[in-house]
């Protein structure tokens, strides 16, 4: 099938695909959320896809893509390039189907991540740590496969593989009890977002479909609006299930056809959904799978009374990462700041700070501080968590009142970097 063929996925590709996979997958719950609906004075339902097999809805394409191209598979094994989530449903697949596969992932990857590949693949597939991106780890993927002739098996730029995902979408309509207004669906290299529109623009063409990146690896929507793909200079890695750099080429030329916005959500506020999903939800849901969640605020108004369905597309956090996580949320929220400090080397200086300038209810979570020898003053690094953002301010007035020289380390993001 030449490309031109495969830039318009048939819903007939994806219900074949539902067929096969129906006995495999899980078929995993529509769930109505009280306090989304009341939030935003809608029916916001969730696609639990963190309660698929591999808790991610990857494993939908990388069975099905395995599943087509099954002799050639068991002949010459498959290859695959993976953040973690497509590399564990293709472990999944191969363990299942005894085809030996070979993974590579970014050195990046979430140990969590990499121990549920191997858990799932078993002695059916071989893991290989290449490069700090995905992009990295496709360059050596590709340059194994070539050498060994293997079936390289695509996260998301492929015609099954989008079929597969698709079928997400399909579930979505079987389940649904009244008409679907909205569907908003995280964006990576545009796989997911590309199958469950598909099938929603040939069956229920009025249903808008909204894919949401992370801001620091908009791909596609600078694909879109570029007209093609086009490789970020840079991204920010840590929405891993959706930091990649350069959105395909098949992905592209459908999603600019079937999706009717890209939005992109800072990374803070994915740390914030987190918390939030956890803390008032019991859901544990991984950065790319808060992506749904966390656009609702910036869509408020165009949601207002409509039936909703946001895609949890998977819930494989690892638990180190939480401290991170907090962190960034409350940097993100105002709640927390970090000052470099000039301490005049005095006796006395370290009291009048922490009785002038901290308020109240404030918390010192960071204090470094370096004593110079034959110099007036000394610099500290010091972290601040407000009781309340808004008195952001008076901090800053209270520092400048009581004479600290400091400079403000949120502010500058090569300092913060280096600090921090």
């Amino acid at each position: 099938m030449e490309l031109q063929d495969k830039q318009v996925v048939k819903v007939e590709s994806i219900l074949q695909a539902f067929h096969q996979l129906k006995d495999v997958v899980v078929h995993t719950p529509l769930q109505r959320n009280e306090v989304l609906s009341k939030r935003y004075n809608a029916e916001i339902f969730l696609k639990r896809e963190d309660l698929q097999h591999v808790r991610s809805f990857k494993i939908r394409g990388a069975y099905y893509k395995i599943l087509s191209i099954e002799d050639k598979a068991r002949q010459n094994s498959v290859v695959c390039a993976s953040a973690g989530n497509h590399a564990q449903g293709l472990a999944y697949a191969c363990s299942e189907l005894k085809i030996f596969g070979t993974i590579f992932m970014p050195k990046t990857t979430p140990k969590q991540k990499v121990n549920q590949v191997r858990m799932f693949g078993g002695e059916f597939v071989d893991i290989r740590l290449e490069g700090d991106t995905f992009d990295d780890s496709a360059i050596s993927a590709l340059a194994f496969c070539e050498e060994k002739k293997a079936e390289f098996i695509h996260p998301f730029d492929d015609y099954e593989i989008i079929s597969g995902q698709g079928t997400v979408g399909v579930e979505i309509l079987n389940d649904a009890e009244a008409t679907v207004d909205v569907v908003i669906a995280s964006v990576g290299g545009g796989g997911l977002i590309s199958g469950v529109a598909s099938y929603f623009k040939g069956v229920s063409p009025k249903t808008t479909i909204i894919g949401v990146e992370p801001s620091g690896a908009a791909s596609m929507a600078e694909a879109i609006k570029q007209g093609h793909p086009v490789a970020l200079e840079s991204i920010d890695k840590f929405v891993d299930g959706a930091a990649v750099k350069c959105a395909g080429v098949l992905t592209h030329a459908i999603a600019s056809r079937t999706v009717d916005q890209i939005v992109a959500v800072d990374e803070g506020k994915v740390c914030t959904t987190i918390l939030e999903m956890y803390n008032q939800h019991a859901i544990v849901v991984e950065p790319a799978g808060a992506l749904p969640i966390a656009v609702l605020d910036d869509l408020k108004d165009s949601i207002n009374g409509k039936h909703v369905v946001a895609i949890i597309s998977g819930g494989n956090n690892d638990i180190s990462r939480m401290q991170e996580i907090k962190e960034k949320s409350l940097l993100y929220e105002g709640y927390l700041h970090y000052f470099l400090v000039k301490f005049p080397q005095r006796a006395g200086a370290l009291r009048q700070f922490l009785h002038d300038v901290l308020g109240p209810d404030d918390d010192i979570t960071t204090f470094e501080y370096t004593k110079k020898n034959n110099k007036e003053s000394g610099p500290a690094l010091i972290g601040i968590e407000l009781h309340d953002p808004s008195d952001y301010p008076s901090l800053v007035e209270r520092l400048e009142s009581n004479g600290f020289d400091f400079k403000e380390v949120n502010t500058d993001s090569l300092l913060f970097e280096l600090l921090v």
